[in-house]
């Protein structure tokens, strides 16, 4: 049956998608009294295997913000020191407890409780709305500006008329596809499979990455199963489902060996999700009347878990720049690339690390080629001197120029 238009609507800002800088960014203009429409795709936010790390710089906003305490009364367990092993090798690597922030450690939270949160959190802001089922499909342009959006809804279609819209529906942005951005690719030789597997007594404590000549696996304690990751070359999947499960379970019992009594739990490969992994980012992250933040403006690998929270600071800076200019009408096309010019460098340095443990760590061990397992003399100094594991985890925790809430509280 083919949709009817329901109507149009006029806002200042629309955001596309539904995700941490989605919803951080609709949450603080809805605050600074912005008009504020933010389209999420699906009928929820229940989707698994996503980023769940909320590390001490996205804490320290949601402190900001007078949402700590009831943020922290969500169901979530906490990270404060982390190791990984190489062989039979156990190496502290980032200790928490001496970095330089008021919340001193990692919180792991589904997102979608996370996003959930922000959701209900917003509802007092009378400048905010969030609609769910909302699937952008096209922008909309008029004299080489963007002025909108049209939206296809469960049941008709919509038209929203924005002063600016963003881009926040992640490294599939539909946005980003749309608006004719050059996306510059760095490459990646690795994917990434999903999976849980039940906790039980006597497991290990918090370690993330194990290591071996031919496997990497990373398990993260989400208190009552481990969320596991299995670290495939890029477009192995193919290759993996050829070799059947049984072969798979016993990748994953050897490489991570305390969980040789519980893969069986995993019946079917719809057990296991594949995460095509991606690095890239724009070269311009805005055009008149559009900006890309987050993933949309640059996808990041899972290595560190920090995407999420770059997403999120992301947000936060763009409410800093444009949320004043936005409510007053003053806002203009020349202002938004103040907001790459801030974040770009945060980016490229992350991304520029993720690339290197790609290719230095990650892409020999699934290569299948012969290699000798060493542990490299940094991560030995760092397991010998508890003062030096501040840093890692300062690094972890707190991003390379983290940001804080500027933009205003509106009445």
């Amino acid at each position: 049956m083919e949709g009817t238009v329901a109507e149009t609507l006029q806002v200042q800002c629309c955001i596309a998608g539904g995700g941490p800088a989605g919803m951080m960014l609709g949450y603080l203009l809805g605050r600074a009294g912005v008009k504020t429409l933010v389209l999420e795709k699906h009928a929820d936010f229940l989707r698994d295997f996503r980023g769940d790390t909320v590390h001490p710089s996205t804490l320290m906003i949601m402190q900001e913000l007078g949402l700590i305490e009831d943020f922290l009364r969500l169901p979530h367990s906490e990270i404060r020191a982390f190791s990984v092993q190489i062989g039979a090798t156990c190496l502290k690597v980032a200790d928490f407890a001496r970095i330089s922030a008021p919340y001193r450690f990692v919180a792991l939270m589904p997102q979608w409780d996370f996003l959930n949160f922000l959701a209900e959190k917003g509802r007092r802001f009378p400048a905010l709305q969030v609609k769910m089922s909302a699937q952008i499909t096209s922008l909309i342009e008029t004299e080489g500006r963007v002025t909108g959006v049209q939206v296809a809804t469960s049941d008709d279609s919509l038209e929203v008329r924005a002063n600016l819209v963003v881009g926040c529906d992640g490294r599939g942005s539909t946005v980003r596809a749309a608006s004719g951005l050059v996306v510059q690719d760095l490459g990646s030789p690795i994917d990434v499979l999903w999976f849980h597997l039940s906790k039980r007594a006597g497991d290990p404590e918090q370690v993330l990455g194990r290591l071996a000549a031919d496997t990497m696996i990373v398990t993260i304690d989400r208190t009552d199963y481990w969320q596991c990751a299995f670290v495939i070359g890029k477009g192995g999947i193919e290759s993996i489902q050829a070799k059947g499960l049984e072969a798979f379970k016993a990748a994953v019992a050897h490489g991570a060996r305390f969980l040789s009594d519980r893969v069986d739990e995993l019946k079917s490969f719809d057990d296991i999700k594949l995460l095509s992994v991606s690095v890239d980012r724009l070269m311009t992250w805005s055009k008149p009347g559009l900006l890309c933040i987050g993933d949309a403006a640059h996808a990041m690998s899972p290595v560190g878990g920090v995407g999420i929270n770059l997403a999120i600071q992301d947000a936060v800076a763009t409410a800093n720049l444009l949320a004043v200019k936005l409510k007053a009408g003053t806002l203009r096309d020349g202002d938004l690339d103040a907001v790459r010019e801030r974040r770009l460098f945060p980016a490229k340095v992350i991304q520029g690390l993720q690339v290197a443990v790609h290719n230095r760590v990650l892409k020999p061990v699934v290569s299948g080629a012969e290699h000798p397992l060493k542990v490299p003399w940094p991560l030995k100094v760092l397991d010998g001197n508890a003062w030096l594991r501040r840093w890692p985890a300062q690094f972890l925790g707190m991003g390379v120029r983290p940001e804080h809430v500027q933009s205003p509280d509106s009445p």
